[in-house]
């Protein structure tokens, strides 16, 4: 066995095994249907508690990597090509969600309270001049260190651009790529997306959903080349693709030379004992456009999202899209990038999952 836990890493060992098994699996040496070592031999091999294998295994489980047998263990359901189709696949139509007030998630108001006092303190008067066009370097660099830190993503901040909520940032999208292209969405998405893209002059196709994600037949007979995607708990059919389907979405647009629009809403209150990776940290043609909001984890009138674009389509961005104003308040923009250098919105992030998953196992 070829794995290694280093006990001087910062790294937990659990996250350790864990990406040392994804990268097994992705690479074909753990193939489709594959039995993984038990959980009592990954122990022994590697020094560790069976409870750091179970964690590992529970995330490869959630990301969609293993399935679990009771009495039988853990088997490899991965698939690179994502080439196997269910018979005869239904598919997801939305289902009702029920209101739970518009701020529930958000930052407490005494910590919100507490952050705007700050930055009237330490700004003052810097707050009434106007942002630059894609944002303040302030909240730019937060989030680019954000990223870092929490979705192994490592970008700059040139790459964020700043906007009052995801529909603006939309229309940026369709506006940047052009409206001659063919836009695919999931069937149901969230209807804003298809509205904003047809605003723009686009076509837009709807894509139909199964339990794993877009299903194999609609990629496959789709004439897009911009797939607008929420890997994560896709409104409203509450989908979660799996680790092939969001493999299955890279592979469609390199095929067709286009562009992923990654929409991560929703995807911080994940109970998973590891967030997600972003389709953006998997790609490795720089073809997919990052989004998310703030507008559900700090306040439900803040209307604040950012876009993170590759370096390749800097140029085009700037050449299109670039004149236009950043529509976010700098006192707004410069309150996040407080609460996101002073660790508030990631302590605020991990309460609500601990809350999440004590709710879940109740």
């Amino acid at each position: 066995m070829q794995y290694i836990i280093d006990g001087g890493k910062k790294t937990p060992a659990y996250i350790q095994l864990y990406e040392q098994l994804r990268r097994d699996i992705v690479e074909g040496v753990y193939a489709l249907g594959t039995k993984l070592p038990s959980k009592r031999l990954l122990a022994s091999e590697l020094g560790i508690s069976v409870v750091t294998v179970e964690h590992a295994l529970s995330i490869l489980a959630d990301e969609g990597y293993i399935g679990t047998k009771e009495r039988s263990g853990a088997f490899v359901i991965y698939r690179a090509d994502d080439g196997f189709v269910t018979p005869s696949p239904v598919p997801i139509k939305a289902r009702h969600v029920p209101h739970t007030g518009e701020n529930e998630g958000a930052v407490p108001f005494s910590v919100l309270a507490r952050t705007m006092r700050r930055v009237l303190a330490d700004y003052g008067e810097e707050i009434l001049t106007r942002s630059p066009q894609s944002g303040c370097f302030a909240l730019r660099h937060a989030i680019s260190q954000y990223l870092a830190r929490s979705r192994g993503m490592n970008v700059t901040p040139d790459q964020v651009v700043v906007g009052s909520g995801a529909e603006y940032l939309y229309g940026l999208v369709v506006g940047m790529l052009g409206a001659s292209r063919i836009y695919a969405t999931e069937d149901p998405c969230y209807e804003k997306i298809r509205a904003v893209y047809r605003a723009g002059g686009a076509t837009v196709e709807g894509l139909p959903m199964a339990e794993e994600g877009i299903t194999t037949e609609a990629l496959a007979g789709s004439c897009a080349s911009v797939l607008h995607v929420t890997p994560y708990h896709s409104f409203p059919s509450g989908v979660t693709a799996t680790a092939s389907k969001r493999r299955a979405y890279l592979d469609f647009v390199s095929e067709r030379n286009g562009y992923l629009v990654e929409d991560d809403f929703d995807s911080e209150f994940t109970v998973s004992a590891k967030m997600e990776d972003t389709l953006f940290s998997q790609d490795g043609e720089e073809r997919v456009i990052y989004l998310n909001s703030f507008t559900k984890t700090v306040a439900a009138s803040l209307r604040v999202a950012y876009m993170v674009l590759p370096p390749s389509l800097l140029p085009l961005f700037s050449s299109r899209v670039g004149f236009y104003s950043c529509t976010v308040p700098t006192f707004e923009q410069l309150v996040l990038a407080d609460l996101l250098h002073s660790g508030e919105f990631e302590r605020h992030i991990n309460r609500r999952r601990r809350a999440l998953r004590r709710k879940q196992e109740k």
